[in-house]
């Protein structure tokens, strides 16, 4: 009984029921206002007119822009009030100040280390991506760094632990899902030690991402109980609203701006195989030590001024000795901003996978491809390239799970390969093209993670890594199922049906 209480009057539950309660009276009173006066209703179908040209004539994904036509035309009514409040990206002026704020600033701190054209010895293309990303999203390309890849969460959790403990001064951590458990617990012992020691110590978790994980006061609670700083991004606010969208999907852990580690992996026990629930959680990580880790920590600070409204003096946790590693190729790590109109997230694979001429190897927990990445993708196989794409047999989400397949017969028909992890859930994000590029990093193929969230990943050139990532996709084949065109095509006519309206739908989900 107490169990259920607390269920009931968890803020999850509340904020739900506060949510539905206000979506019912908006319904309720635009019906009523329908009944009772005709120019209403005039009113609401120009609205709705309205909002379809303003769609139509926007730039952007041409997906997003069905999905909210087709809904506006069934319900004209209250269909393009719905658009204003829910469509499109607006900001706010002291928003968009904040966000403009954060890309100078990015801008003001890496700018001296852009030298994209240093990769000149790889080729143009390498200078390309290089180039866009030093523009676009303000990140430098290093030479002097090492990577370390990960193929499971356990191996990443132990190297974690190691680093961690080595920490000089100071710490930072940003995660979009953090739980009680081994993995959190074991990490959150040591930084509390190492705010004992005088260390620095930051850490930022997303609200929506740990609102089934952590208490509603937790941040509060542990910078009071331990002095470990802390701060929630974008607090769940029971008001309707488009910010609730966007989600801090990113995960860092930094130390001393010289070590950092990034990938898939959230600091909850199931990404290290110590709680499971969708079978085998197979995910991926990795690790970058040398000059390109400070970088990572500018990201993180950018972020942290941007939640806390601080304005942090950058230069106090430059490194002042970073030892270059040589042999290590090129290593640029990159953020995703959703508010700056900019799908770097996007960009990069887009650029991965046309530039590939032997082969595109790609796993991903979602593949719920826009127009750009599907064309690319079809384009790149039927040219000859060697494309295959792993995605979990088991899902997490049903629904979102029935999607994923639902893309699966275009890509298939063009002669990409698409393998299903039987063991479990794939949630690695990870790229391997043609032995010389790759990434690793959060962010999916998926609508959300690509124009929604803040993310970010490493892009990796010529370093020995790419060959880790290309081992460990290989080697997982093996415990794979390749879906075949044929088992698509002997689907019941209501499964395509139903794959067809969540086609339709994918980006409002």
């Amino acid at each position: 009984m107490k169990r259920l209480v607390s269920l009931l009057f968890h803020r999850v539950v509340l904020v739900g029921l506060f949510l539905i309660i206000q979506i019912a009276i908006l319904v309720v009173m635009l019906l009523n206002f329908n009944n009772l006066f005709l120019p209403f209703y005039g009113v609401c179908f120009a609205l709705s007119l309205f909002a379809v040209f303003w769609i139509t004539g926007r730039s952007g994904e041409p997906a997003y822009k069905i999905a909210w036509i087709v809904p506006i035309l069934i319900f004209p009514i209250f269909g393009g009030l719905f658009y204003l409040l829910f469509g499109g990206n607006k900001l706010s002026r002291r928003t968009r100040r904040k966000m403009e704020g954060l890309d100078r600033k990015m801008e003001e701190v890496l700018g001296p280390d852009f030298k994209a054209d240093s990769l000149a010895c790889v080729g143009e293309d390498a200078v390309h991506q290089a180039r866009y990303l030093e523009h676009m999203a303000h990140c430098p390309v290093y030479s002097g760094t090492a990577t370390e890849y990960y193929p499971v969460g356990e191996l990443c959790f132990a190297r974690m632990v190691e680093e961690l403990k080595k920490a000089e001064h100071y710490i930072f951590v940003e995660y979009f899902i953090i739980e009680e458990g081994i993995m959190w617990d074991t990490i959150l012992d040591i930084l509390k030690e190492k705010v004992q020691e005088g260390l620095d110590v930051r850490v930022i978790y997303d609200d929506i991402g740990s609102m089934f994980t952590l208490p509603r006061d937790y941040a509060r609670e542990l910078e009071k109980r331990t002095g470990i700083r802390c701060c929630v991004f974008n607090p769940f606010v029971p008001v309707l609203s488009l910010r609730l969208n966007n989600r801090d999907h990113r995960k860092f852990l930094i130390i001393d701006g010289k070590v950092a580690f990034t990938g898939g992996i959230n600091l909850a026990d199931e990404y290290i195989n110590e709680k499971v629930r969708f079978g085998h959680w197979k995910d991926s990580a990795i690790q970058v030590r040398g000059e390109a880790a400070w970088s990572m920590a500018v990201m993180f600070l950018t972020l942290w001024d941007y939640t806390r409204e601080e304005t942090t003096d950058f230069d106090a946790f430059r490194p002042r000795e970073v030892p270059r590693v040589e042999g290590g190729g090129f290593v640029q790590p990159y953020t995703d901003n959703p508010l700056d109109e900019e799908a770097v997230g996007q960009a990069v694979y887009l650029n991965l996978i046309n530039k590939a001429r032997r082969y595109v190897y790609l796993t991903t927990p979602y593949l719920i491809v826009d127009d750009a990445t599907n064309t690319a993708l079809c384009i790149a196989a039927k040219s000859g390239v060697d494309v295959r794409i792993m995605t979990p047999h088991i899902p997490d989400k049903k629904v979102v799970f029935e999607l994923t397949r639902a893309h699966y017969k275009p890509l298939l028909a063009a002669g990409v390969k698409i393998y299903e992890y039987t063991p479990g859930f794939v949630h690695a994000k990870n790229f391997a093209v043609d032995d010389m590029y790759g990434t690793v990093g959060t962010i999916n193929l998926d609508y959300r993670s690509l124009f929604l969230h803040f993310e970010n990943g490493v892009w990796l050139c010529g370093t020995p890594t790419v060959l880790d990532i290309k081992a460990d996709f290989l080697s997982t084949l093996e415990q794979c199922h390749r879906v075949t065109l044929a088992e698509c095509e002997a689907l019941p006519w209501w499964r395509k049906a139903l794959r067809a309206v969540l086609r339709i739908f994918a980006p409002l989900m």
